[in-house]
């Protein structure tokens, strides 16, 4: 844990809004612009980085010393997901505890190595795993996914308000499923309203990280383990993926600088 420089947790409030394909092309995205990034999958009941990846299911972790454990690396990226200690079919019938051990365990006891970022792919929701989370390792901020919907901005709005309960700075918003433009005609339409990203983060006086269209061929690579941000680093949805990442880098540039108070001393 002390060998990475920034952890970020990717959330939103509630399911369906593209919160892992997120996360996934966003450590990507990351990872083409010179940074060491990591991706920890934390969403226990429901682990889905594996599949994004294009990781083979029965796929392990090897350990190192009998102690830790070695990410697994696809398309250059280190990876750690409960996908790979428990078989696909196999789900967790788990009390909050025992998923909060367990992602500490994925956490501190994985062989990271030296990062410059680790993107955690939250769970949705503002449960016992964003605060096992936020008590165990000291996030440098968060990034929320919504979709313009006016019910995934309400719980959007919740995942704001918890982070800030738990002192972890909101670094931007990533407005998801934004617009549709049809294949055949070219007609651009707002199938789950407009503005609904710009609105929160007005509201909260947070940057808009990137607006992401509701597009196929974006769940298509994702669903062959290729994401668009590897497969076609020059399309339209690639290239919003990359100007997130550059919004968080510069966000992420002042970050504990100020972890000490400046102490004058006078003769007063």
């Amino acid at each position: 844990m002390q060998t990475i420089k920034h952890i970020i947790a990717v959330a939103s409030g509630k399911g369906g809004v593209g919160k892992s394909t997120t996360a996934v092309n966003l450590a990507l995205a990351l990872q083409a612009r010179g940074k060491k990034a990591g991706l920890l999958d934390a969403d226990i009941y429901g682990p889905s980085v594996a599949l994004m990846l294009g990781v083979a299911d029965g796929t392990r972790p090897d350990t190192r010393d009998g102690k830790l454990l070695v990410p697994v690396t696809a398309h250059g990226l280190p990876s750690m997901s409960m996908a790979y200690l428990a078989s696909e079919r196999t789900p967790m019938v788990w009390r909050g505890p025992m998923a909060g051990g367990a992602l500490v365990q994925m956490l501190e006891q994985t062989a990271w190595g030296d990062l410059d970022v680790l993107v955690i792919d939250m769970p949705p929701g503002t449960g016992d795993i964003q605060l096992t989370l936020s008590q165990k390792a000291s996030l440098a901020g968060a990034v929320i996914v919504t979709t313009p919907q006016n019910i995934a901005l309400l719980d959007a709005r919740k995942g704001v308000e918890m982070f800030a309960k738990v002192q972890v700075p909101v670094l931007g918003i990533i407005e998801n499923m934004a617009t549709h433009i049809c294949s055949q005609c070219g007609h651009e339409d707002h199938i789950f309203g407009a503005d609904g990203g710009e609105r929160i983060a007005a509201d909260y006086q947070v940057p808009v990280l990137a607006s992401l269209p509701l597009e196929r061929r974006i769940r298509e690579l994702t669903d062959a383990g290729t994401p668009v941000v590897v497969r076609e680093p020059e399309s339209a949805p690639s290239l919003a993926y990359l100007r997130a990442a550059d919004a968080l880098l510069e966000a992420l540039e002042g970050y504990g600088e100020e972890a000490f108070p400046n102490i004058s001393i006078s003769d007063d």
